[in-house]
């Protein structure tokens, strides 16, 4: 059973950044697409950031031009680079791949990022 770790969220001013760290417990990390999710109280989960295998990206309209997600198959890990945060941008966030999803592998706690001055 694959396990994903989120990490990295806080409290942060609006205009501030932070960076999201994702850490997956397979060993074929590199062959999966990964996307960022995220939660706000009240709303529907969505997704924030897509990469593929091949390193292609994809962004929600929301956060394009502020969000990248940067991938290191070397140490498993996805991140998402956070920039000019606004308030909107709080939620909870998760990382999870398509392919895991549709095996039912369990979702991690995700961390918690709060937008607010």
């Amino acid at each position: 059973q694959v396990q994903l770790v989120e990490s990295g969220g806080g409290l942060v001013q609006p205009g501030g950044s932070l960076r999201l760290s994702c850490v997956a417990s397979t060993s074929i990390f590199s062959i999966y697409t990964w996307d960022w999710y995220r939660q706000a109280p009240g709303k529907q989960r969505e997704t924030v950031a897509t990469i593929t295998s091949g390193g292609n990206t994809n962004y929600a309209d929301s956060v394009k031009g502020r969000f990248t997600i940067p991938r290191d198959n070397a140490k498993n890990t996805v991140y998402l680079q956070m920039n000019s945060l606004k308030p909107e941008d709080t939620a909870v966030y998760y990382c999870h791949s398509p392919v895991l999803i549709a095996t039912h592998a369990s979702w991690g706690q995700g961390t918690q990022v709060t937008v607010s001055s």
